[in-house]
């Protein structure tokens, strides 16, 4: 049975769209893995179609293959059910299946929110709350998906409710600054009411042709990005910042949301226990990036040849490709044994 993540946080430029290719391809190397693309800026996407993006939404075979045309019978109140999405694959990662976003996926918010806040008064909406866990459930079955990871955009919407509800788990990327803790606090405080909201409200739409599923998200953990490195550790200025994030992970917010139910046993965790949930701390990618751009895969994944060096620069460039190669392979290890008990 294929296991749902969802890589969220209401702060922008955390790297969540980053954090959910790179750990969806090395997850890809031994699973079949959908990446959802959720976020109407439709990076994903682009990350994934590069040149073929803009063919991909006027081409007659591809233009309804993505999020928001998959549930818009639904949304548009036409008598025709929800069907899988055809998924595309990057050529040098062949398990790994792309959901394509929209740039106009918001359309279905106020909806979604009027069908999530009636307790079901209106017939005509009961459809809508279950519809995208309707779609995802379909395209996992016919691509034989084992992981979906999917990707939002920076907000609280009901759209992004929906999505993280009727998911498995959750990680939470943070920047090591002020604002990813004051993101922390609303998250602590939004995620367990979600959780409520969605306690109280499965059994009204038990009856509609497109159920919620069953369960609560469980909390997998952290990510810390974005920052320099000087002599092999994280620059001065960005320490404290990361130490406190930590600390109100393993403290407040871990604590609020295992009052609701929304965290792995603590044998699940295993050696992030140490790391007070923190998966990783990903430091800037810098001259690597640029390389794996032109190459239309991750960092880790760039050859020798496609980083276009010599010398010391070369070696260099080897080494710190290799360093996060390592260091995504030990994310996902703790990403996929979490999920075993999501």
């Amino acid at each position: 049975m294929s296991k749902r993540m969802v890589v969220f946080n209401h702060k922008g430029g955390v790297s969540k769209t980053t954090s959910a290719y790179n750990i969806g391809w090395m997850l890809s190397k031994n699973r079949n893995v959908l990446l959802v693309d959720a976020d109407p800026q439709c990076n994903l996407t682009g990350l994934i179609l590069r040149d073929d993006f803009e063919r991909y939404y006027l081409d007659e075979d591809t233009r309804l293959q993505n999020i928001k045309d998959g549930v818009s019978a639904t949304f548009d109140g036409k008598p025709v059910p929800i069907a899988a999405v055809s998924c595309k694959s990057p050529l040098r990662a062949p398990g790994l299946f792309l959901l394509a976003g929209h740039a106009n996926l918001s359309e279905y918010d106020a909806a979604l929110t009027f069908a999530q806040t009636s307790n079901n008064a209106i017939t005509t909406l009961q459809n809508l709350p279950g519809a995208f866990a309707e779609l995802l459930r379909l395209t996992e079955e016919r691509y034989g998906i084992d992981v979906t990871i999917i990707d939002l955009n920076p907000g609280l919407s009901a759209i992004n409710q929906n999505l993280f509800l009727i998911s498995d788990a959750f990680i939470i990327p943070t920047n090591p600054d002020p604002f990813s803790l004051m993101a922390l606090d609303t998250l602590q405080t939004i995620l367990p009411r979600w959780s409520k909201w969605k306690r109280s409200a499965i059994d009204l739409f038990a009856a509609s042709a497109y159920p919620l599923p069953a369960g609560t998200p469980k909390f997998v953990g952290s990510l810390i990005q974005r920052f320099n490195v000087r002599n092999g550790r994280a620059a001065r200025p960005y320490r404290d910042n990361i130490d406190e994030i930590n600390d109100r992970i393993s403290n407040g917010f871990f604590d609020a949301l295992a009052k609701e139910g929304m965290t792995l046993p603590a044998e699940a965790y295993g050696p992030l226990l140490e790391s007070k949930y923190c998966l990783g701390q990903i430091p800037d990618f810098q001259g690597l990036l640029p390389k794996s751009n032109d190459a239309g895969v991750p960092i880790f994944e760039i050859t020798d040849a496609e980083i276009n060096e010599t010398g010391p620069i070369l070696t260099g460039a080897i080494e710190r490709r290799n360093r996060f190669r390592a260091q995504f392979e030990q994310i996902t290890d703790n990403i996929a044994n979490a999920l075993e008990h999501a």
